[in-house]
């Protein structure tokens, strides 16, 4: 992107390799709870998956803004991404309530 001073077409492809990747996260996380159970830890831990869905959203909104102002566009991206680095400590305490678990070991 940087390298075609953001360009539309490179900004809402840059988008839609995020949004297909939201969209694994997505199906990845729906498939581990359809094994593990609705009342299972895991399911308990992952709750409505906010973030998850928030991400895909601001992607798909994203993609089309690229076309009308990229940098604003990028901007989207940024923030999704900032909201990833927030650690999300849930499952590792649903983890510690499983017998047999330790989540801090290595």
């Amino acid at each position: 992107m940087g390298s075609t001073h953001f360009a539309a077409w490179p900004v809402a492809a840059y988008g839609a390799v995020f949004l297909m990747a939201g969209f694994a996260y997505y199906l990845l996380t729906r498939t581990l709870l359809a094994l593990h159970g609705k009342s299972s830890p895991l399911a308990r831990a992952v709750g409505a998956d906010f973030k998850g869905k928030a991400s895909i959203v601001a992607y798909a909104v994203a993609i089309p803004l690229a076309f009308a102002d990229p940098r604003l566009a990028y901007a989207i991206y940024v923030l999704t991404a900032i909201a990833w680095l927030v650690p999300d400590r849930r499952i590792e305490r649903a983890l510690a309530e499983v017998p047999g678990t330790d989540p801090g070991r290595e």
